[in-house]
């Protein structure tokens, strides 16, 4: 009898045990999968959304990276309301078709005289030229951590400032630098051929 007791005690446990186990965890992929995966993307699923905790998150991250003396120079504007979306879409002249479909823009600024100035003065004749270098900083660590988070980016040049700092209130004192496009591909692009590092290093 107890034998029997026994061996059902043990099927049962057999049975509920694989219930009891936890979930299995997520893979974050690692940092060169995500540098080998991120693409500039030109093509979104319009069926798809970002959220405004989904930016938060990006721009928390984007906070993380180093600038001048640490005075974090750099400013986002986010666009997510359609409205809005579609009159800055307007703005980016010959990016209007790559990213028609985009469900969010940001808008990156940076303040003039704080990267690179020290006392109201400019520290080295690069000058205003920190406020991008910061700005280009901030900017890489947001789309990498986009593309870990499944979205994708399109950084845009092509663009008209004024147009978009009246759209955006955006104030004088600071310079309209990129405006990136955010979403999830439909398809995948063919990875870019590269230079070499000795193309582009030397070594003393």
């Amino acid at each position: 009898m107890k034998a029997k007791h026994f061996l059902a005690a043990f099927f049962t446990a057999a049975l509920l045990f694989p219930a009891c186990q936890s979930p299995q965890t997520v893979q974050t992929p690692s940092f060169d999968e995500i540098v080998a995966s991120r693409r500039s993307i030109r093509k979104y699923d319009p069926a798809r959304t970002v959220s405004e905790a989904d930016v938060r998150t990006l721009i928390a991250t984007a906070l993380e990276a180093p600038s001048w003396a640490n005075v974090e120079a750099t400013r986002y504007y986010v666009i997510l309301e359609s409205g809005k979306l579609a009159q800055a879409k307007q703005m980016l002249g010959g990016n209007l078709r790559n990213v028609e479909d985009a469900p969010a823009l940001i808008v990156t600024t940076w303040v003039k005289g704080q990267s690179g100035f020290f006392r109201g003065e400019a520290t080295n004749e690069v000058g205003e030229g920190w406020g991008t270098y910061d700005a280009g900083l901030s900017n890489a660590y947001l789309i990498l951590k986009a593309r870990e988070m499944g979205m994708d980016t399109l950084i845009m040049g092509m663009r008209d400032a004024e147009a978009l700092r009246t759209l955006l209130d955006i104030p004088q004192e600071e310079e309209v630098l990129a405006v990136l496009s955010l979403g999830y591909r439909v398809e995948d692009p063919s990875r870019p051929n590269r230079k070499s590092v000795d193309e582009v290093a030397r070594f003393f």
